[in-house]
Parts: C-alpha cells; structure tokens; sequence
C-alpha cells in the first residue's frame, strides 16, 4: 500500500485580519508519487492548500491554524522553511515572483547552493537538469529577456534541480500560451515518471485530463466533490457546466484555418489593409524598438526597413465594434502591441485615422485606453468616484454614476480602490476608459488565472463594450475567451501581423 507523504488533519485557517475562513475542517491524503489537481472557483482554498504544504502558512503568512498538517513525516508547524527547501518544490503562477538571481544559469543553481552542497554536486544536478529538460538554448541570457513560457521552464528547472520528492504548482500555466503549456504537460509528465508526488491548482483542465491520477474539487473552504483522474477525464461538457469548470476540450480557435466545419479555403481570413466597407479604424507606421541606437539630440523615427524592429505594421484596418482577439506565442509582441496603439511607448509614432480624422501623439492617448493585466497600475486616487472622474474632461458626477451603476460597482464609489477584488478592479479601470470616452479599449490578458464564471463575466463585459460602439482588442491566450466573446482573432508573429480571421 502507497505511502501517504502529504496529510491535513481537519485543518481549518483564516488569513490575519479576516473574519471568514478560507478552509473549513478539512482533510486530505497524498500517497507518494501521486499526481493530484485542486480545482474549483477561485477563493475557494487551493492555493491556502498549497501554502499549508510548502510552509508558507504558517511560518510567511500569518493567520489562524487548526489543526495538523504533515508532510513527508515533518509536522509543518514544528519545522523551519529552509528545512522543506530539498523536500517541497514550489512553481508559483508568475516565475518572476519567485527568481533570486538576473541570469537563467544562477537562477538553476540558487537553490542547491543556498543549502550548501558541493560545488561538483551543484555542476552535476545543472547539467543533469538542462539535459533533461533540453534547456540549452535558455542558458546564459537574461532572465528579463525570456519570453512567459521560458521563465516558467527555468522556474522548473530551479526547482528541479533541488530534487524534491513533492512538487507543488500554482496556476501554471495561467501566463502561457498553448505551446508553452505543451511543454510544461511534459514536464509534469516526466515529473511523474520519476516518481515526484505532483499537487498542480488550476483552472485551466484541458492539458491535465490524461496526466492526474485524482481530482479534487474545493468550493468555499470544503472539498465538495473526488473523482479519479479516468472518471473525470470522461466527464461531459453539461457535467463540467454545472461544476463551474473550463472545459476539458478548447476549440481550435488559434490555428491559422477558420476553425470551423466550413470549406473556406482561407476566405474567412480579412484583409488587413483594406478598409471595411462599413469603415474601420486604420492603424499606420506602427513601428517600435526595444533595441534602439542612443540618441544625442533628437529622435530617429523608425521605418519598416529598419533592423531588429519589436513591433512592425506599416498598416492594420480594424473593424469598428467589434472585439477582436489579439494571439501569438509567449514574446511575439502582443502586450507591445496594445502598449504601441495606446501610447504608453512614447518612441512609438504610430497614427490612428478613423472617421476621417487622423490621432496622433497626445491626441492618440484620448482616442484608445488600456486595462493593464495588473490594474493596480493604473489606480491612482482614494475613491472609486475619484478614478472615474480623473478620466473626465469636465467632472459629471451624474454620468459617473451612470457608468458605475452600468458595470454593477455603483455601491462602491466611495469605497478606495485598492481595497477592491481583482475583478471590481478591473471594472474600475474599465469604469474610467467609458468616462475618457475611448472609442479603442485595450486588454492586456484580462482573464489570466481566472475561473469559468469569472470568465464569462469578463467575455460578457466585452461584448457590450463592443455593442456600445467601442472598439476592443484583448490580448489572450485562452481559446474559451475567444470562443465566448471575440468576433475576430488577430495573430501577431515576431512583431509582425500574422493573420485575422472571423470567429
């Protein structure tokens, strides 16, 4: 019989501070080399799971613990972090967050030598891991220059390094875009076959159906539901719409075909310079460097014919109201991109022309606005109202109302915004492009490491921005957003436009 190495004995805990509780006397067993998924609404106590086996509750964050929580025959409670660093591997939602070094070569080795092994030792477990994970290419460079699913692969690569028995992941693949999530449905699978007891929290379920052995299903601080991993991978579409849950099948969507049963032969791809006959919204000499000669007295516009351009569209017609989504691969210039069109990469001169009227410069920052993928960003005031208003030619409470009252967060406008959710937040950003009066709405990954009916709420949000006139482009790497809202795809490759086909 398997051994269990991981046990939560009626474990309750609430954050410091908070009067409600984020698990609720539960229990749970791992046996060893296990591959487990904790899925569920968010708020609903995966990742305070996590943080329970990894230490972080309670010896990081601070709350109330019930109960006993054992992992690999240490009580967590009784044993210091730097004694769980050779025992549990952590692979968090953003790698960023948990990078020690600024190169990809001493970010591998941190962990090995932080506890102290020999420097022949450390070479070996580096060589060994690079091998194993065909890293090569990623060895030597910046860790600010890798794109989302190379950071996540030194992540992996860092914690294997310290050949863990336990390997915990927090959403990750929230960030990554299908064919980085390929390789990390390898990694995890190559984890197994090793005999790593593998605890993954996630909402995204399509790259786990066949790689899980069980399925927890967590809602408000409980474990609602278990299945095995076979039970589960069979479960159908209207089964997994009652749970809540993203599919366990995406649509192909971002392919380069229509994706759809039509014998299209490529007509439902748009042309991307001609205007549409009911009038776009006409993007010209979009050109933009991150690698650009330092000026001394004035600065060089680009031009399509310049080297080691980031971003290149010499000419891009947009439908107008409609919500296209933006795709690519992790660092082809997406996020560049939306920053280009709305103006926050000032070397940018690009020109925006609609209705016969041509934006640029300062006039180009009144015509679009951007909801970043972290709005705390771009929340400056101590009120709701306040945020809304900063964005108003000419204070109209009245109208600010209005538009709070249309995105449902009119009870909160006196309220700060940073002691919002994540989602009142993001409609508080929204809140304020309706009161700049943008006709172009930008999203820069508005769903990353959302649950379904979040998602839905976002898809729904979009659509009548679109319907209300507006313009919206939202950068994604989830097909079920598209699939939801999205009227037309745009691909980006390498800074260039790629495609746009109709959804």
């Amino acid at each position: 019989m398997s051994e269990n190495v991981i046990e939560l004995e009626h474990v309750s805990f609430k954050y410091k501070g908070s009067e409600e509780g984020l698990l609720n006397d539960t229990s749970l067993t791992v046996t060893n080399g296990e591959a487990l998924l904790l899925t569920g609404a968010s708020g609903s106590g995966k990742t305070t799971i996590l943080r329970l086996i990894n230490g972080l509750i309670p010896h990081y964050y601070q709350g109330d613990v019930e109960g006993k929580v054992t992992v690999a025959g240490r009580e967590i409670a009784k044993t210091e972090l730097y004694e769980l660093a050779g025992v549990v591997g952590t692979v968090f939602q953003n790698p960023r967050s948990q990078f020690f070094s600024i190169d990809t070569d001493g970010e591998i080795v941190f962990g090995p030598e932080n506890i102290g092994l020999d420097p022949k030792e450390i070479q070996k477990r580096k060589e060994d891991v690079v091998e194993e994970m065909h890293i090569g290419k990623l060895l030597g460079r910046s860790l600010f220059e890798l794109s989302g699913g190379e950071k996540q692969s030194i992540a992996c690569a860092s914690v294997s390094a310290l050949l863990p028995e336990i390997i915990l992941l927090d959403e990750p693949s929230s960030n990554l875009d299908q064919g980085a999530i390929a390789k990390l449905a390898e990694q995890i699978r190559m984890w197994k076959e090793e005999g790593k007891t593998i605890v993954i929290s996630e909402h995204r379920l399509w790259y786990l159906k066949n790689l899980v052995d069980r399925v927890i299903y967590m809602d408000h601080g409980h474990i609602a539901h278990e299945w095995c991993g076979e039970e589960f991978a069979d479960f159908t579409p209207d089964q997994i719409e009652y749970l809540k849950l993203r599919p366990l099948n995406v649509p192909d969507i971002l392919s380069p075909g229509c994706g759809g049963d039509c014998d299209c032969n490529g007509s439902c791809k748009v042309d991307l310079s001609t205007p549409d006959p009911a009038g776009g919204i006409t993007l010209k000499k979009f050109y933009f460097s991150y690698h650009r000669n330092p000026y001394l007295f004035w600065k060089k516009s680009f031009s399509e014919d310049d080297s080691n351009l980031s971003l290149c569209i010499p000419r891009l017609v947009l439908p107008k109201g409609a919500v296209i989504g933006v795709i690519g691969k992790n660092g082809t210039g997406k996020s560049t991109f939306l920053k280009c069109v709305c103006g926050l990469e000032k070397d940018c001169r690009g020109i925006i022309e609609c209705d016969g009227i041509e934006y640029r410069g300062r006039k180009r920052l009144a015509f679009s606005y951007m909801v970043m993928q972290d709005v705390n960003h771009q929340l400056f005031t101590d009120s709701v109202e306040s945020e809304v208003l900063l964005s108003m030619k000419e204070d109209d409470k009245e109208r600010c109302d209005k538009i709070l009252d249309s995105l449902g967060i009119l009870e909160f406008k006196d309220k700060h915004p940073m002691a919002l959710s994540g989602g009142q937040k993001q409609r508080v950003a929204i809140a304020s492009a309706m009161a700049a009066d943008a006709k172009l709405m930008l999203f820069d990954e508005p769903t990353s490491g959302l649950d379904y009916s979040h998602m839905e709420k976002v898809g729904q949000l979009l659509k009548n921005l679109a319907s209300s006139g507006n313009t919206v482009l939202v950068a994604t790497h989830d097909p079920e957003l598209i699939e939801l809202c999205c009227d037309y795809v745009l691909c980006i490759e390498n800074g260039k436009l790629g495609y746009m086909k109709r959804v």
